[in-house]
């Protein structure tokens, strides 16, 4: 099988499901930036060292890949359901944040995003996990949007954001603090 196929050549892609709708619909627009920070994940998840994190960081990216089908799916295809998400993922990402949070110093002022490589991938991935929210957003304002999955990416900027935190106290780098001059 080829992994080209040349009917995108006009800008027109298919949804799982079989709908055409152009490139630049709002669907594809917001499983694209799915795809966006999922990319970012794996940067984060090959720049990092702790076993721990990256069985968290892969648990992630499966997810991402659930809720990005379910946005895909136009459910034309009534015998087709795609993987989905369920409670069971976002306590997941809970879980996790409440563990490393319970070893970081009281955060007293903003900090900038930076300190490390992987801490501003994280930083990185976060804004994009916001965006994607945003979008999520948007899309539910004229489509049915599972309100779990908006759950699940706000708590996943949570996490990112945590994750970078505890990664500069990991390595005994000090969060660089905002100077509001």
């Amino acid at each position: 099988m080829k992994i080209y196929t040349k009917k995108g050549d006009q800008g027109d892609t298919c949804l799982l499901g079989g709908s055409r709708v152009k490139k630049n619909h709002f669907r594809l627009d917001c499983y694209g930036t799915i795809d966006e920070l999922n990319a970012f994940i794996g940067n984060i998840y090959d720049q990092n060292d702790s076993p721990s994190q990256k069985k968290t960081l892969f648990k992630i990216q499966n997810q991402l890949f659930n809720i990005g089908s379910c946005i895909a799916f136009d459910g034309k295809q009534k015998n087709f359901t795609p993987p989905n998400i369920n409670e069971e993922d976002v306590l997941m990402l809970e879980k996790e944040i409440d563990q490393m949070d319970s070893s970081l110093p009281s955060l007293n002022n903003f900090i900038l995003p930076s300190g490390h490589p992987t801490v501003s991938k994280c930083h990185i991935g976060r804004t994009v996990c916001r965006r994607a929210e945003r979008k999520l957003v948007s899309l539910s304002k004229n489509e049915e949007v599972d309100p779990l999955h908006l759950k699940y990416l706000n708590r996943l900027s949570d996490y990112l954001f945590v994750l970078s935190r505890f990664i500069l106290n990991e390595k005994n780098i000090p969060a660089i603090k905002w100077e509001k001059d």
